[in-house]
């Protein structure tokens, strides 16, 4: 009978063992997805930035802004100095 129960018990400290490293493997690997995840999460919500604008296209731009602009200004939606104000910051970009 001692020998039955030496072997039950070398059994189940191997087992234990075993199922303590399976889990620590597991949490290190877990660990490991979830820094990645959220890299890969940072990466993707950063707003990526426009690529520059020709400068054809940047004054095509300008123009259309100003257009939109004194059309405003027309309807009365803007007063003069609005206008003003609003002309310069679109020419100053």
């Amino acid at each position: 009978m001692p020998g039955l129960l030496r072997g039950v018990a070398r059994t189940a400290v191997i087992a234990g063992t075993a199922t303590s490293v399976s889990n620590r493997v597991s949490r290190r690997q877990a660990g490991r997805w979830a820094q990645q995840d959220a890299a890969q999460a940072q990466t993707r919500s950063a707003p990526a930035e426009p690529p520059p604008l020709a400068p054809e296209d940047e004054m095509s731009n300008k123009i259309a802004q100003l257009k939109e602009l004194g059309d405003l200004k027309s309807q009365g939606l803007l007063s003069d100095s609005e206008f003003a104000a609003q002309k310069a910051r679109i020419l100053a970009s």
